[in-house]
């Protein structure tokens, strides 16, 4: 009774933890602008089914996307396990499933393949991140935590895949010479990868062999829930978002860039000659006056901070921007850490200050994220055809611009030029509208 107490205890505690913080981020992407995007909802469906559980812009470069892959259907799948661990731990019963027979040994031999392969994944994205060293997981934004992060849950897959494995084998000795608690029998081919352990263990006493798969047990079942806590602070929430991040994708056409409905209120009542230029605004003459574009991220709409939360980090957005080819200081990757962070600090405040955030002197745009970066971005969409989950930095970044140019009447100077022309002659080029023709001579 006390193990079961002691297993309930954690579970209570995990499960605390894991809720409180998704209360946390939850709040903090609700504090983003309202945007509708219940519409199309098939296409939405079959958006998700085709990116998020499909896997399909992960393959496009078949090694990484492959491996990735191989992790993803161990972490779901072997997690059906879990189900029976916890009934195990909460009710002191050893293996409660086997009494299926034949297909409780199927399911074991096909997580231990699994589990294998989820080991060997993890092994080699280790060697690609840190010995051959990858360009796009060594930009200036990857250093200190978001590279430990990576490195932390890689080697945690790898030690609880290994503890898998361990208890595994040393229960099959334990079945096999049927001690106290152990007596269930389940068919040697049920562990088709644990089996080369038992080498290592099979000389063992039979107290030794209870204490190598109890301590495999705990090790596992407490790395799953620590990893359960764990995963809201890290970039592999994805795991969890990228699903309903998927399903509110932007459908519409690519190229095509919304219009501020403030600003086509405002032109609509210049084309309509019968419009009252002093009528109050549907929302009431007290209602604070709309923001042009993104100054701060509570600027941002609440699926643009979801897309922050949800960013894997995985760096083809950056790897992808000609922008960043080039040299210059943008990188789309930095620009969805740079929101979650913020937004995050946001959250904190919030909670230190009740419901009111409390003015810090930050905002995202100049203490997070520079002017230079912005400018940098050539609005190609290349970063959102790559994001493996239709993240779309690019959006991120236009309405950042347009905090700048409509509120702040900041731009490079040959974009002021521009605007000017088109002021001054209705066009961008600097000369009238009398002298456009004069290039057919």
């Amino acid at each position: 009774m006390i193990a079961q107490i002691i297993f309930a205890f954690l579970l209570a505690i995990a499960g605390f933890f894991f809720t409180k913080r998704i209360l946390f981020i939850r709040r903090n992407i609700l504090l983003g602008r309202d945007v509708n995007l219940s519409d199309r909802k098939a296409q939405r469906w079959k958006t998700m089914a085709r990116v998020a559980l499909g896997q399909s812009k992960m393959v496009v470069r078949p090694v990484a996307g492959i491996l990735h892959i191989i992790i993803y259907l161990g972490f779901v799948i072997i997690n059906i396990e879990m189900l029976e661990i916890m009934i195990d731990g909460l009710f002191g019963t050893h293996r409660v499933f086997s009494f299926i027979g034949p297909i409780y040994s199927i399911l074991i031999a096909s997580f231990e393949f699994l589990a294998f392969g989820v080991l060997s994944a993890c092994v080699i994205f280790l060697v690609r991140r840190h010995i051959i060293a990858i360009a796009r997981f060594k930009s200036p934004e990857m250093g200190g935590w978001p590279s430990l992060d990576a490195t932390i849950i890689l080697v945690a897959e790898i030690l609880l895949m290994g503890a898998f494995l361990g208890m595994n084998a040393a229960d099959s000795i334990a079945m096999g010479r049927e001690l106290d608690h152990y007596t269930v029998n389940i068919d040697a081919s049920a562990f088709p990868i644990s089996q080369y352990l038992l080498g290592l263990l099979g000389g063992m006493s039979d107290s030794a062999i209870v204490l190598v798969e109890r301590a495999c047990w705990w090790f596992h079942i407490v790395g799953v829930l620590s990893f359960l806590v764990y995963v809201p602070y890290s970039k592999h929430f994805h795991i969890f978002l990228a699903f309903p991040n998927t399903y509110y994708s932007n459908l519409d056409e690519k190229a095509r860039l919304d219009n501020m409905a403030a600003v086509k209120k405002e032109v609509d009542m210049m084309m309509d000659p019968n419009a009252d230029p002093y009528a109050l605004p549907e929302e009431g003459a007290d209602a604070e006056p709309p923001r042009f574009g993104v100054k701060d991220a509570t600027d941002l709409s609440w699926k643009q901070l979801m897309e922050a939360y949800s960013c894997t980090e995985c760096g083809r957005c950056t790897s992808e921007c000609p922008a960043n080819m080039t040299g210059k200081l943008l990188s789309p990757r930095k620009i969805m850490m740079d929101v979650r962070d913020r937004i995050d600090e946001i959250g904190h405040n919030i909670n230190a200050n009740g419901l009111e955030f409390k003015p810090d002197g930050k905002s995202l745009v100049g203490s997070y994220i520079s002017e230079e970066e912005l400018w940098a971005c050539t609005s190609c969409q290349a970063c959102l055809e790559a994001c493996p989950i239709n993240i779309s930095p690019m959006g991120i970044i236009l309405d950042m611009r347009r905090s700048l140019i409509m509120e702040e009447s900041k731009s490079p100077e040959p974009i002021t030029s521009m605007f000017n022309n088109i002021e001054n002659n209705g066009a961008p080029w600097a000369f009238p509208a009398a002298s456009r023709g004069d290039w057919i001579q």
